[in-house]
Protein backbone atom coordinates (compact mmCIF):
# COMPACT_ATOMS: atom_id res chain seq x y z
CA UNK A 1 0.00 0.00 0.00
CA UNK A 2 1.10 3.35 -0.99
CA UNK A 3 1.20 6.67 1.50
CA UNK A 4 -0.44 8.88 -1.11
CA UNK A 5 -2.50 8.51 -4.47
CA UNK A 6 0.06 8.18 -7.54
CA UNK A 7 -0.59 8.34 -11.23
CA UNK A 8 2.18 6.75 -13.23
CA UNK A 9 1.94 8.98 -16.99
CA UNK A 10 3.16 8.39 -20.31
CA UNK A 11 3.41 4.13 -19.60
CA UNK A 12 4.37 2.66 -22.86
CA UNK A 13 5.30 -0.52 -22.30
CA UNK A 14 4.46 -4.02 -19.47
CA UNK A 15 7.31 -3.78 -17.79
CA UNK A 16 6.31 -0.12 -16.34
CA UNK A 17 2.56 -1.68 -16.20
CA UNK A 18 3.06 -4.59 -13.99
CA UNK A 19 5.47 -3.33 -11.84
CA UNK A 20 3.35 -0.32 -11.44
CA UNK A 21 0.35 -2.08 -10.44
CA UNK A 22 2.30 -4.70 -8.24
CA UNK A 23 3.06 -1.76 -6.03
CA UNK A 24 -0.06 -0.54 -5.55
CA UNK A 25 -0.33 3.08 -8.01
CA UNK A 26 -3.88 3.76 -8.30
CA UNK A 27 -3.95 5.50 -12.78
CA UNK A 28 -1.51 4.15 -15.37
CA UNK A 29 -1.52 7.12 -18.14
CA UNK A 30 -1.28 6.38 -21.93
CA UNK A 31 -0.37 8.73 -24.63
CA UNK A 32 -3.35 8.58 -27.65
CA UNK A 33 -1.42 10.66 -29.51
CA UNK A 34 -0.04 9.61 -32.76
CA UNK A 35 2.37 12.32 -32.97
CA UNK A 36 3.50 12.09 -29.31
CA UNK A 37 7.00 10.61 -28.30
CA UNK A 38 5.26 8.22 -25.80
CA UNK A 39 1.94 7.29 -28.32
CA UNK A 40 0.80 3.92 -27.66
CA UNK A 41 -0.88 2.11 -30.52
CA UNK A 42 -4.49 0.81 -29.68
CA UNK A 43 -3.19 -2.86 -29.84
CA UNK A 44 -0.79 -2.35 -27.72
CA UNK A 45 -2.60 -0.63 -25.49
CA UNK A 46 -5.10 -3.27 -25.10
CA UNK A 47 -2.45 -5.91 -24.63
CA UNK A 48 -0.95 -3.76 -21.70
CA UNK A 49 -4.25 -3.50 -20.21
CA UNK A 50 -5.42 -7.31 -20.31
CA UNK A 51 -2.32 -7.81 -18.11
CA UNK A 52 -2.88 -5.56 -15.55
CA UNK A 53 -6.01 -5.46 -12.52
CA UNK A 54 -6.54 -3.25 -10.16
CA UNK A 55 -5.69 0.37 -11.24
CA UNK A 56 -7.77 2.67 -13.11
CA UNK A 57 -6.49 3.60 -16.99
CA UNK A 58 -6.06 7.67 -18.43
CA UNK A 59 -6.46 8.28 -21.74
CA UNK A 60 -3.84 11.03 -22.33
CA UNK A 61 -4.04 13.54 -24.94
CA UNK A 62 -3.24 17.06 -25.95
CA UNK A 63 -6.00 17.73 -29.00
CA UNK A 64 -8.46 20.20 -28.62
CA UNK A 65 -10.71 19.07 -31.34
CA UNK A 66 -14.01 17.41 -28.83
CA UNK A 67 -14.26 15.43 -32.04
CA UNK A 68 -11.00 14.07 -32.36
CA UNK A 69 -11.41 13.18 -28.15
CA UNK A 70 -14.56 11.31 -28.62
CA UNK A 71 -13.22 9.15 -31.69
CA UNK A 72 -9.86 8.29 -29.45
CA UNK A 73 -12.27 7.45 -25.95
CA UNK A 74 -14.41 5.02 -28.84
CA UNK A 75 -11.06 3.40 -29.91
CA UNK A 76 -9.51 3.15 -26.26
CA UNK A 77 -12.06 2.98 -24.04
CA UNK A 78 -10.16 4.33 -20.87
CA UNK A 79 -11.42 4.95 -17.56
CA UNK A 80 -10.25 8.12 -17.00
CA UNK A 81 -9.81 10.83 -19.78
CA UNK A 82 -6.68 13.69 -19.62
CA UNK A 83 -6.60 16.57 -21.12
CA UNK A 84 -4.51 19.98 -21.34
CA UNK A 85 -7.15 22.80 -22.45
CA UNK A 86 -9.53 24.10 -19.51
CA UNK A 87 -12.20 25.24 -22.24
CA UNK A 88 -12.31 21.48 -22.96
CA UNK A 89 -14.09 20.69 -19.59
CA UNK A 90 -17.58 21.57 -20.16
CA UNK A 91 -17.64 19.88 -23.61
CA UNK A 92 -16.25 16.94 -22.39
CA UNK A 93 -18.38 16.82 -19.34
CA UNK A 94 -21.27 14.97 -21.64
CA UNK A 95 -19.14 12.01 -22.35
CA UNK A 96 -19.05 10.02 -19.10
CA UNK A 97 -15.31 9.96 -18.25
CA UNK A 98 -13.80 11.77 -15.40
CA UNK A 99 -11.34 14.11 -16.47
CA UNK A 100 -7.88 15.25 -15.46
CA UNK A 101 -6.61 18.35 -16.35
CA UNK A 102 -2.92 18.67 -16.82
CA UNK A 103 -1.58 21.92 -16.47
CA UNK A 104 2.37 22.55 -17.02
CA UNK A 105 3.74 24.87 -14.43
CA UNK A 106 7.11 25.44 -16.76
CA UNK A 107 5.18 26.95 -18.97
CA UNK A 108 2.63 29.48 -16.92
CA UNK A 109 2.96 32.53 -14.67
CA UNK A 110 2.39 31.80 -10.59
CA UNK A 111 -0.52 34.80 -11.25
CA UNK A 112 -2.08 32.46 -13.99
CA UNK A 113 -1.65 29.31 -11.62
CA UNK A 114 -3.40 31.49 -8.89
CA UNK A 115 -6.13 32.67 -11.70
CA UNK A 116 -6.97 28.42 -12.05
CA UNK A 117 -7.87 28.90 -8.72
CA UNK A 118 -10.88 30.40 -9.71
CA UNK A 119 -11.73 29.54 -13.32
CA UNK A 120 -14.57 27.16 -12.21
CA UNK A 121 -12.66 23.70 -12.90
CA UNK A 122 -15.41 21.88 -10.85
CA UNK A 123 -15.80 19.58 -13.87
CA UNK A 124 -11.98 17.70 -13.41
CA UNK A 125 -11.53 15.46 -11.00
CA UNK A 126 -8.18 16.22 -10.56
CA UNK A 127 -5.98 18.70 -11.56
CA UNK A 128 -1.94 17.46 -12.98
CA UNK A 129 0.52 19.87 -12.29
CA UNK A 130 3.14 18.57 -14.41
CA UNK A 131 6.46 20.52 -16.25
CA UNK A 132 7.97 19.91 -19.59
CA UNK A 133 11.03 21.38 -18.08
CA UNK A 134 12.23 21.20 -14.75
CA UNK A 135 10.56 23.00 -12.08
CA UNK A 136 12.26 24.22 -8.82
CA UNK A 137 9.41 24.14 -5.73
CA UNK A 138 10.39 27.41 -4.52
CA UNK A 139 8.18 28.69 -1.33
CA UNK A 140 6.48 31.17 -3.54
CA UNK A 141 5.25 27.89 -5.58
CA UNK A 142 4.76 25.90 -2.83
CA UNK A 143 2.48 28.49 -1.58
CA UNK A 144 0.49 28.96 -4.86
CA UNK A 145 -0.02 24.73 -4.67
CA UNK A 146 -1.17 25.31 -1.04
CA UNK A 147 -3.82 28.06 -2.08
CA UNK A 148 -4.98 25.24 -5.48
CA UNK A 149 -4.76 22.41 -3.43
CA UNK A 150 -7.03 23.89 -1.02
CA UNK A 151 -9.80 24.09 -3.67
CA UNK A 152 -9.41 20.83 -5.98
CA UNK A 153 -7.91 17.64 -5.75
CA UNK A 154 -4.42 17.97 -7.18
CA UNK A 155 -1.70 15.61 -8.06
CA UNK A 156 1.34 17.06 -8.04
CA UNK A 157 4.03 15.73 -11.01
CA UNK A 158 7.11 17.76 -10.97
CA UNK A 159 9.70 18.59 -8.76
CA UNK A 160 9.86 15.36 -6.93
CA UNK A 161 12.53 13.13 -5.96
CA UNK A 162 13.16 10.17 -3.39
CA UNK A 163 14.80 12.89 -1.18
CA UNK A 164 12.06 15.74 -1.24
CA UNK A 165 8.63 13.13 -1.33
CA UNK A 166 7.73 12.40 2.38
CA UNK A 167 8.79 16.24 2.96
CA UNK A 168 6.16 17.44 -0.40
CA UNK A 169 3.34 15.00 1.04
CA UNK A 170 3.96 16.53 4.63
CA UNK A 171 3.79 20.10 3.66
CA UNK A 172 1.25 20.38 0.59
CA UNK A 173 -2.46 19.48 0.80
CA UNK A 174 -1.91 17.75 -2.62
CA UNK A 175 -4.55 14.73 -3.14
CA UNK A 176 -1.51 12.44 -4.43
CA UNK A 177 1.51 12.50 -7.03
CA UNK A 178 2.04 11.96 -10.48
CA UNK A 179 5.40 10.25 -11.90
CA UNK A 180 6.54 9.32 -15.33
CA UNK A 181 7.22 5.79 -16.62
CA UNK A 182 10.05 5.39 -18.71
CA UNK A 183 11.67 3.12 -21.78
CA UNK A 184 12.58 -0.16 -21.95
CA UNK A 185 16.32 -1.13 -23.44
CA UNK A 186 14.50 -4.08 -24.71
CA UNK A 187 11.16 -5.94 -24.48
CA UNK A 188 11.17 -7.14 -20.51
CA UNK A 189 14.46 -5.51 -19.85
CA UNK A 190 14.05 -2.55 -17.33
CA UNK A 191 15.51 -0.46 -15.32
CA UNK A 192 13.40 1.37 -12.35
CA UNK A 193 15.62 3.63 -11.77
CA UNK A 194 13.74 6.88 -9.82
CA UNK A 195 10.27 5.66 -10.34
CA UNK A 196 11.20 2.67 -8.30
CA UNK A 197 12.44 4.16 -5.63
CA UNK A 198 9.99 6.74 -4.98
CA UNK A 199 7.54 4.11 -4.76
CA UNK A 200 9.37 2.09 -2.59
CA UNK A 201 9.79 5.07 -0.18
CA UNK A 202 6.17 6.03 0.02
CA UNK A 203 5.63 2.12 0.50
CA UNK A 204 3.40 1.46 3.42
CA UNK A 205 3.31 -2.01 5.19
Amino acid sequence: MLKTLVKISNVTNLSDARYCAGMGVDMLGFSMDEDAPDYVDPKKFNEIKSWVAGVQIVGETTAIDPEQIEQLLTTYQPDLLQVEEVALLPYLGSYGKPLILRIDVSQITLDQLDMLAYTGIDSAEYMLLDGTAPVHLDDDLKQSLQRLAGRYPVLLGTGISVDNVHALLDELPVKGIALRGGEEERPGNKEFGELMDILEAIEEE
